[in-house]
């Protein structure tokens, strides 16, 4: 008896130590966790470098113009052409200037989580501030554009957001927040006969929040929804809801509309739900919800129910259950790709005349897939006013993920282009910002 007893603590205590030293990886695939190693290429480290282990379309070079970066994730340029970046693991925001982006200095850091960044003109005052997002609110610095820095320590809040808890709580599932200035998409006021508020302005700010979870009832219409706000936060509405996850949106340069990347739930197995990229549209007055609902938690990709998600109870009457009251997205993506940033290919600059209006789109890479796809820059082909001409993309950038899939060199997050034409590339993995342009 002593002797079986002392086998299986000797059993269990060789198995604890095993699955410590594996970083307990066979119990991550057994609940689906399957991120490969993150392995730092050499050649990013060497000056000169060619960064040989990534294809790129042929005419093109690629160059890293910074690392070192702890977690960057939102590219910003500035008037002048300077490069901002949330630095957001670190809680900061860092600047990058002069030739080649080779000077780096802290802009403000002591932040909770910043993520989204952007500037807007005040035409009353003449100020120019900076918005950043941080986790549990968005707040706006005044910032000279002569200098590059910020003319007040203090940010004023301009509104208060449910808190994800940062990334290593247990409250930190969708923590990062991301901002955009776009037009007002609205006829009329959001609240009939309220004169105190003007919800009738120029310049909306648009705010995305993520769910708290993977599928489940939010308590709150701040979250699993894309926000917006006027420029001095006098009021906070919700846009659009039922986007479990939109981390990233943009407008399109010439209809205007928000279209923004959407992370489907896990755990339904390796080929659904799809991700999605989805147009985000105002609601008219046939939309019975106040606002467009785009699926989450109870649909996915073209209003397919998701099964599997039947809470015994659920109070919110503000979320359908029909799945033909939401709307389906205009590119549906593999299953946990986790696309991220998205852009535009602008006209001129010596890229190809055919790229032009087309939609560039960084996947991220899985975690929730037996075999891990992404981590890879794709192109859609659009026509000039949006129309999606071919829903099956193209590769752009590929090669961060080894051949046998067990070892990834970086994974893309935002896609900006810079006031020279060139696309920039974030890597949150890497510490990486890559430089893509037209060979001259």
């Amino acid at each position: 008896m002593k002797k079986a007893i002392f086998g299986v603590v000797l059993f269990v205590v060789i198995s604890v130590v095993y699955l410590f030293l594996s970083d307990f990886s066979l119990i991550k695939k057994l609940i689906g966790y399957n991120t490969p190693q993150l392995k730092e290429p050499k050649t990013v480290l060497e000056n000169g470098g060619e960064l040989s282990f990534l294809d790129i379309p042929e005419g093109f070079e690629i160059s890293v113009v910074a690392k070192g970066l702890d977690n960057p994730r939102v590219i910003l340029f500035d008037s002048k052409g300077r490069m901002l970046v949330s630095e957001t693991k670190a809680g900061k925001v860092s600047i990058l200037e002069g030739s080649e982006f080779i000077t780096k200095r802290v802009l403000i850091e002591g932040l909770k989580s910043p993520h989204g960044l952007d500037f807007y003109k005040d035409l009353k005052s003449g100020t120019t501030y900076l918005y950043i997002a941080e986790t549990h609110q968005v707040a706006r610095y005044s910032y000279n554009m002569e200098t590059g820095k910020l003319t007040s320590a203090t940010g004023e809040n301009i509104t208060k957001l449910p808190d994800g808890g940062g990334p290593a709580s247990p409250a930190g599932r969708h923590f990062t927040r991301t901002i955009a200035f776009g037009p007002n998409f609205r006829t009329s006021q959001i609240i009939k006969g309220l004169k105190i508020i003007n919800t009738q302005v120029d310049a909306k700010l648009y705010i995305s929040v993520g769910s708290s979870c993977d599928v489940c009832e939010e308590s709150t219409w701040k979250r699993a929804a894309i926000l917006e706000s006027d420029p001095e936060g006098s009021y906070t509405a919700e846009f659009a809801g039922g986007l479990r996850n939109s981390v990233f949106f943009t407008f399109h340069p010439v209809t205007k509309e928000i279209w923004a990347t959407e992370m489907g739930r896990d755990n339904l197995g390796d080929n659904l739900p799809p991700d999605e990229v989805n147009i985000v549209k105002v609601a008219g007055p046939e939309h019975k919800f106040g606002a467009r609902r785009y699926g989450w938690p109870f649909c996915y990709g073209d209003k397919v129910t998701d099964k599997k998600f039947n809470p015994d109870k659920f109070e919110r009457i503000d979320i359908p259950r029909n799945c033909a009251e939401t709307e389906p997205p205009v590119i549906e993506i593999p299953a946990h790709s986790a696309p991220l940033g998205l852009a535009f290919v602008p006209p001129g600059r010596n890229w190809p005349k055919e790229w032009e209006g087309d939609l560039l789109v960084a996947l991220h890479g899985s975690w929730n897939r037996s075999e891990p796809t992404g981590y890879k820059v794709v192109r859609y082909d659009l026509d000039k006013n949006g129309k999606v001409l071919s829903r099956e993309p193209f590769d752009f950038i590929t090669g961060w993920i080894s051949e046998n899939k067990k070892n990834v060199y970086g994974r893309p997050v935002d896609l900006k282009f810079g006031p020279d034409g060139a696309l920039y590339i974030s890597d949150d993995a890497g510490g990486i910002i890559y430089k893509l342009k037209p060979k001259q």
